[in-house]
This record gives structure tokens, sequence and C-alpha cells, in this order.
């Protein structure tokens, strides 16, 4: 008797065990939105995202913008000026204010 009950309960905990990687493969998401639940960043990528990454995004667009306003008179020669504005401005802008916080890309599909 005492080997059936070691036995049911060494394959109960087994049992249990093998399923826990399948329930940890479910996501709640109750935003609706595909690109997030496509996503689905963590807890600690959203934090990294909003303490670290945002401010360089932010002072990378400041940084473009100044950058774009000194070459603007090189790049109006060039005939490039909408690609200037896009390389330096748009994109870093882009990253910083429309990416949704811990996504690694751009919800903003309008070019």
């Amino acid at each position: 008797m005492k080997l059936f009950r070691s036995t049911a309960v060494v394959l109960a905990l087994t049992t249990g065990l093998l399923a826990l990687p399948a329930q940890a493969q479910v996501v709640q998401n109750s935003s609706g939105d595909p690109l997030y639940t496509a996503n689905a960043p963590k807890a600690f990528s959203m934090v990294g995202d909003l303490v670290i990454a945002r401010p360089l995004l932010i002072g990378a667009t400041a940084i473009g913008a100044v950058a774009f306003v000194v070459s603007l008179p090189f790049t109006a020669l060039g005939g490039n000026v909408g690609e200037a504005a896009q390389a330096l401005v748009v994109e870093p802008g882009k990253a910083a204010f429309v990416r949704c916080l811990g996504c690694t890309t751009s919800g903003y599909n309008k070019d």
C-alpha cells in the first residue's frame, strides 16, 4: 500500500510539473491591439524602455532636429531634404513617441 501511494504521488507531481510549461504559454492581453498582442512585451522590457530607451530616443530626436537645421542648406542644394528629415527627425521621433511601451517595432504604418 505504501508503494502504491508513493507511486501515485510521484505520478501526480510529474504530471503537474509537465503541465506547467503549457500554462506558461498563455498570454493574457486585453488591449485588442494586434501589434501589441504580437509583441506582448514583459514588464522588465517596459520599464527599461521607459527609463532608458525613451529618454535616449527623445534626445536623439532633438539632436537630429538640430543636425537637420544645420545641414539644411547642404541638403537643399543636394535635393534630398525629405530624406534627411526622415532619417534625422522622423525615424527617431516615431520610435520615441509612436511605438508602444516595450515593443520593438513602431505601430505607425503611414509614411
